[in-house]
């Protein structure tokens, strides 16, 4: 293990700056990596610290600390949170007026700065490469580093250029840090960065107080989503990803009549009104933002009680990372997703319908797979996610919904035979609609008109309702039994792993389509506050919204809520107490100190 030169210097920055009391693995570590001078790569899970790898080592050392972070938002939040916390920070971007660039280079020159935020392609620029050359650069932070692999989700073509920093600054130490990356894409980290030398630190990708839940159908998305919100996370922050920009407009304005504060998120939104409304749900309490995965990234509000998708997820890591943006205060959180089989069959036609090279679509289709099997599995849901990043669960979390509420399974060979039969015998060539329709025999004139009422599956379906049929379908697909016909007409084919169902030498068994029982309202934020001290609780954020309105910041910049959490269970009567509530650091306990104990006094 490495030793941190003046170890106590980066301790006493913890506690004194951040307000907490120590470290938690490999937070130690990695700052120690960083402080001798190597380079580090660092995978730790959203809200898992790693931001403080970096910030503390920057302002433990002479100079200048510089973040290489792809988002506007990201760093403004992350500079208002410094800034609070009395560090000298602050971002170069594009949106700035020229004369505040200049005050911020100048004052980068003169050394006051501990931490610099800048974007990849602002960074990569020749005269911002020579105004850092002029100045003591103590590390560079690449954050968001699986942006750098060009087989990821979220690819920026700029993070191929950042090995120009291990050239043109060789004695400056890296960190790289990411909290949705594969092996696959570690090691293309690794390689395009040249972090080759670099300690990689690996933390446990699980996130405990997330409580997942998958719900399949075809129907009722929407009476379920309500359902959810008004049940566990009534006037808590929240979002919801849906997969077009349609769907996200029709979804905020159908949750806004019925009485939920939410507010729509998509690229075709204009600037301002993407900026006013990303500003409403970092500003206030309890918004619902419902958008594209365009939203997201560069949001760092720690307080999101919920994450749902109205539409399945392209891959595990883009589903990963986007469920992670819940519960980052560590309190429970919730990531809620139902989709239905045309979710299926849109992602396999924009796969095969793409432009990319069969490599890139033979990766998309196996990423499909693996997310589409999390869904299907009847298993620990944790164990199958933590699984595909290559960590091991020995136990079921008892956390999850198949956990918490094991899936009845039914031999459905049979039926499947009857199903991949009528595809065959209409030709390989209609939709989940029209085949569902030939089971159950419909009179219809499409039907007969095809001649497909006189076939030997006409009519042999009576044992299942559309809505049974339609789900078979849907495990049909997912397990890679039939595929969508790539002309993009959503016929159905038979696959060749279809053989051994059809002569009935592999038996199949499904998880049961059936209504998922009523749950109980989970245990969040709020939640967790006993009846005698909601009206304390709410004192305590009210006083926070004031303080956080009066200054321009969203109010978890000023106290997160495991901090207002701790006031309340504690309930300090001094500056010296409320000192050792995690959160509260010197310059805070100087700002608010006083304030937050008279709201604790009045309601003692």
């Amino acid at each position: 293990m490495p030793t941190i030169p003046n170890p106590q210097r980066a301790l006493a920055i913890l506690r004194q700056t951040f307000g907490y009391p120590e470290f938690r693995p490999p937070q130690d570590e990695v700052i120690g990596t960083l402080l001798a001078g190597r380079d580090a790569l660092v995978l730790m899970p959203t809200g898992g610290g790693k931001s403080l790898c970096y910030q503390i080592p920057a302002i433990a050392h002479a100079g200048t600390g510089v973040v290489i972070s792809p988002l506007i938002a990201l760093m403004e939040d992350q500079v208002n949170a410094l800034r609070q916390a009395g560090v000298a920070a602050a971002a170069l971007n594009s949106a700035q007026p020229m004369a505040a660039g200049r005050d911020i280079e100048d004052s980068l020159l003169a050394g006051e700065l501990d931490l610099l935020y800048i974007a990849p392609e602002r960074l990569l620029q020749e005269r911002t490469l020579d105004l850092l050359a002029r100045c003591r650069i103590n590390l560079f932070a690449i954050d968001e580093a699986h942006c750098v692999s060009q087989w990821g989700h979220d690819f920026r073509p700029e993070y191929l250029q950042l090995r120009v920093l291990h050239e043109r600054f060789p004695q400056v130490p890296r960190i790289a840090l990411t909290a949705t990356a594969d092996l696959p894409t570690r090691q293309e980290i690794i390689q395009r960065l040249g972090l080759e030398e670099a300690r990689v630190f690996l933390r446990s990708f699980d996130r405990p107080n997330i409580r997942y839940r998958i719900d399949a159908g075809n129907q009722g998305s929407r009476a379920q989503l309500l359902r959810f919100i008004r049940e566990s996370h009534d006037r808590e922050a929240g979002i919801v990803y849906c997969l077009s920009r349609k769907k996200v407009e029709e979804t905020a304005l159908w949750l806004q009549g019925e009485g939920i504060d939410a507010l729509p998120y998509h690229a075709g939104l204009s600037a301002v009104e993407r900026s006013r409304n990303q500003g409403r749900f970092q500003q206030e309490e309890g918004v619902v933002m419902v958008a594209t995965i365009a939203f997201g990234m560069g949001i760092d509000k720690p307080n999101v009680r919920f994450v749902a998708h109205l539409n399945l997820p392209k891959s595990v890591e883009a589903y990963y990372q986007e469920t992670g943006r819940a519960g980052r205060d560590g309190l429970a959180a919730d990531a809620w997703m139902h989709y239905g089989l045309q979710d299926v069959i849109q992602l396999r036609q924009m796969i095969t319908q793409s432009d990319a090279d069969p490599a890139r679509k033979a990766l998309e289709s196996q990423k499909l797979d693996a997310m589409l099997g999390l869904c299907e599995s009847t298993g620990c849901r944790r164990q199958a996610l933590l699984a595909y990043f290559g960590e091991q669960l020995a136990e079921p979390c008892g956390n999850c919904d198949n956990c918490l509420h094991p899936p009845a399974t039914w031999d459905a060979s049979t039926a499947a035979q009857k199903a991949l039969s009528a595809i065959h015998r209409t030709g390989q060539r209609f939709g989940v609609q029209y085949l569902v329709d030939v089971l159950l025999g419909k009179d219809d004139p499409r039907i007969r008109g095809f001649g497909h009422d006189r076939v030997s599956v006409f009519g042999i379906g009576g044992e299942l309702s559309a809505n049974d049929w339609r789900a078979l379908f849907r495990h049909l697909l997912l397990r890679g039994l039939v595929d969508v016909d790539p002309e993009g007409h959503g016929g159905l084919r038979l696959t060749a792993a279809a053989r051994p169902v059809l002569r009935g030498s592999e038996k199949l068994t499904l998880r049961r389509n059936e209504a998922v029982p009523k749950r109980a309202r989970e245990k969040g934020a709020v939640s967790t506050v006993a009846a005698g001290d909601a009206a304390l609780w709410e004192a305590l954020r009210q006083h926070r919204r004031q303080l956080s309105a009066s200054q321009g910041v969203p109010p978890y910049v000023i106290f997160h809520d495991a901090t207002l959490l701790e006031m309340l269970r504690r309930r300090p009567q001094s500056l010296a107490a409320l000192a050792t509530i995690p959160g509260v650091g010197e310059r805070k306990l100087e700002a608010y100190g006083a304030s937050f104990l008279q709201v604790l006094r009045e309601h003692g």
